[in-house]
């Protein structure tokens, strides 16, 4: 078996063939600064051809290819039970490490005993700094997202507290979550619900860690390039209703059923709020532009099967 791995990155795959290419080599590359890395592909039954692109490219990782769309969490499950690394780093496909990224999140692991969960800093392609990590979710962020309040004043802790956008993520702290897209566990590692198909895994998770005693750190020196989004854009009306529903269950689990009713009815309100944005936007647009009609038909089948 050689010799055993500091981490093992597990890669959730679901047709983002290039991007998941990028990811790897990344990984890889880190490799050559003497980090011993294990890299795990669960490829979610791609149509692109990214199972077989692994297996052609990168026959040192391990893959497992699915027959169906298992979703985020059971994926992570799978790639999770079978990690030989010290500690496990869940990656997006669509993230790219930098230079020394892993390095400085097992350095940190290294350093912190008490550490269960870590995350780095995500930024956009263009070098702009992504929310890396949150507080809880509380029915109060949920208002401010869906009121679209946290867009409108993002700078101020009364409104963009939850993203924590009101800060400029440069100092390593401790938090009450961090990013699915950037997680890494420490032995023995904790496994996501996989009831949660896509979005609000990570923060259950998160939650569980902490509720157990556990602490969860954001380390801003280890940056990752997250093309946001990238695997689910084509489909965006059913993200953004999984993403409800992972927020529904999320309110149900932990606080019961009427703030899961809450959430529901805040989440319908958003997607209505939306509907009309759009509507209006095709109206002072005289209807030559064709992405508000997008957007109001995206949030009307939201708003439909909320």
């Amino acid at each position: 078996m050689g010799t055993p791995p500091e981490v093992s990155v597990i890669i959730v795959s679901y047709n983002t063939r290039e991007l998941l290419r990028e990811c790897i080599e990344s990984i890889l590359c880190e490799q050559g600064d003497g980090l011993v890395v294990e890299v795990i592909v669960v490829d979610n039954a791609s149509a692109d051809g990214s199972a077989a692109m692994v297996t052609e490219r990168f026959p040192q990782a391990r893959l497992i290819a699915n027959p169906d769309n298992r979703g985020f969490g059971a994926a992570c499950n799978q790639g999770l039970e079978m990690a030989r690394g010290r500690y496990a780093l869940i990656l997006n496909a669509d993230i790219r490490a930098q230079p020394s990224a892993l390095q400085r999140l097992v350095a940190f692991m290294d350093a912190h005993p008490d550490a269960t969960v870590c995350g780095g800093q995500l930024r956009y392609p263009d070098g702009r700094v992504q929310p890396s990590c949150a507080r809880d979710l509380t029915l109060w962020w949920v208002f401010c997202e869906q009121s679209m309040l946290a867009k409108l004043f993002p700078r101020t802790r009364l409104f963009g507290g939850y993203w924590r956008t009101h800060w400029d993520f440069s100092a390593t702290i401790e938090t009450e979550q961090v990013m699915g897209a950037c997680m890494m566990l420490r032995r023995p590692f904790p496994r996501f619900d996989e009831d949660y198909f896509l979005y609000c895994e990570d923060t259950d998770l998160c939650y569980r860690v902490r509720q157990a005693g556990g602490k969860i750190h954001y380390v801003h020196d280890a940056v990752f390039v997250h093309h946001l989004g990238a695997s689910g854009e084509p489909q965006r009306a059913q993200m953004v209703i999984y993403y409800n529903r992972g927020k529904e269950r999320y309110f149900r689990k932990f606080h019961g059923a009427w703030q899961a009713r809450v959430c529901r009815w805040l989440n319908r309100g958003g997607a209505l709020l939306r509907v009309l944005l759009g509507l209006g936007g095709v109206v002072l647009t005289l209807g030559r532009r064709a992405g508000f009609r997008r957007y109001a038909a995206t949030f009307w089948q939201v708003w439909r099967k909320s």
